[in-house]
């Protein structure tokens, strides 16, 4: 019965194109299968050829929670269980054009003399979502099987390792949609409903969504959200705002969720995206609010969670990303738009003195900044090709205030909002009252 559903899987398979993050400084390596024998790239021949052990495997399921959470099993698996003598690639197969067509995987390396691979896989494969493929290679050309433990898969097809052209987009960018960033409160809120069994703090996270839902705007004063990444300034400059403006100050995700921010980081992206996402709303919900009384500044907020998303998803270069106008970057329909939102900039290396001078834990993503560089390129980039509304570059280098006079200056400009720093000390206390003109 479970070869049965492993052939299946391989036929399934076998139809679509293959990519391997070979070298992430390059395109990926891209190849079909054929039932002709094709002569290999140069670049093809680097990965393929050798006489390492090679194998790849691939996680299908129709349940997307079980797809994502085998997958993550699967890299932490192969992370602490291979030898040093192993090299262990993302890959990926797909269907061209396709949305959410992307089964994620890996392919192996083996140059040691030892079965462990085998060993390791061997335990994968009793999972019925898991396929894992093993690669020949006789003279310039290279095959792909269906891998038995036993050498007992006898139905199995030789297929042929094609080259095939790059893809127009990088395969990740089919799977970024309700995957790993959300575009309506309702594609999240049905990862966690599916979650509730394995994850009871779903219940719990969704009982809170639920109190929350009722948002309104208005005639309502304007709302500015501070984005950057970590160590840009955005706490000393909100806080500063928050005085500056007589405004109410709001953070995302919201202080309601902390309980329950280590459970879900702990889980693939499909989870812990829908986690923050949601935590977009209920902010959302603060805002339409607290935006009634008073103007509002937010830290960090949609573009934060869609900016670290899409940069985690896509592998390699910055050109990876989805190019510059993709409805990947348009702000959800249902979500509440802030008026202004400024994106906070310093070098490289002043974040990193920042960062050594608090000396304080930081997130898995904000430590992955620190040490690459590629991956800190491609959060910026994201952030700035987010769309309706656009984020407006700060420099954040000088003084403390400096930047507040220079963000005072912007919001002045586009909110009509008067700060107290602008005013006489006799007309500071009245800088902000319900006939402020409003946006």
């Amino acid at each position: 019965m479970l070869l049965k559903r492993a052939m299946f899987r391989c036929g399934q398979l076998c139809s679509r194109v293959f990519a391997v993050e070979f070298d992430l400084r390059t395109e990926p390596l891209y190849f079909t299968l054929s039932s002709t024998p094709q002569e290999l790239h140069q670049a093809h021949q680097q990965l393929f050829g050798g006489d390492e052990k090679l194998f790849s495997l691939h996680v299908h399921s129709d349940s997307r929670t079980e797809k994502a959470r085998t997958h993550a099993e699967i890299k932490h698996k192969l992370s602490v269980a291979l030898s040093r003598d192993c090299d262990v690639f993302e890959a990926s197969a797909f269907i061209p054009d396709v949305k959410n067509s992307v089964d994620k995987g890996f392919f192996i390396r083996d140059k040691s003399t030892t079965s462990l691979s085998e060993d390791v896989l061997k335990t994968l494969q009793q999972s019925k979502s898991v396929c894992v493929f093993s690669y020949k290679r006789e003279g310039q050309y290279c095959w792909q099987e269906l891998w038995s433990p036993v050498n007992q898969v006898e139905e199995s097809v030789r297929q042929y390792v094609t080259p095939a052209a790059a893809a127009e987009h990088h395969p990740s960018t089919l799977n970024i949609m309700s995957s790993d960033v959300y575009y309506c409160m309702n594609d999240a809120y049905e990862v966690l409903q599916e979650c509730t069994d394995i994850i009871p703090e779903s219940k719990e996270v969704l009982k809170l969504v639920d109190e929350q839902l009722e948002t309104s705007r208005g005639d309502a004063f304007p709302v500015i959200v501070i984005e950057g990444l970590d160590a840009t300034g955005k706490t000393t400059l909100t806080e500063a705002l928050r005085e500056s403006l007589n405004a109410t100050l709001l953070k995302s995700p919201p202080q309601c969720l902390a309980p329950f921010r280590q459970r879900f980081d702990s889980e693939p992206p499909l989870i812990r995206r829908a986690f923050y996402a949601l935590g977009n709303y209920i902010t959302a919900a603060h805002i339409g609010k607290e935006s009634l009384r008073a103007p509002v500044i937010v830290d960090r907020y949609w573009h934060s969670t869609a900016a670290y998303a899409i940069a985690t998803a896509v592998g390699g270069r910055v050109e990876n990303l989805p190019k510059p106008g993709s409805e990947l970057y348009q702000w959800p329909e249902d979500l509440l738009q802030p008026n202004q939102v400024l994106l906070l900039t310093v070098s490289p290396e002043e974040r990193l003195r920042r960062l050594r001078d608090r000396g304080q834990d930081k997130t898995v993503e904000e430590a992955e900044l620190e040490i690459n560089l590629l991956f800190r390129l491609k959060v910026e980039e994201a952030y700035k090709r987010i769309q309706n509304p656009a984020c407006i570059i700060v420099d954040a280098s000088p003084s403390p205030r400096e930047v507040l006079q220079q963000v005072e200056h912007l919001i002045r400009n586009k909110c009509h909002l008067k700060t107290t720093s602008s005013l006489p000390d006799e007309t500071r206390s009245h800088a902000i009252s319900p006939h402020t003109t409003r946006w």
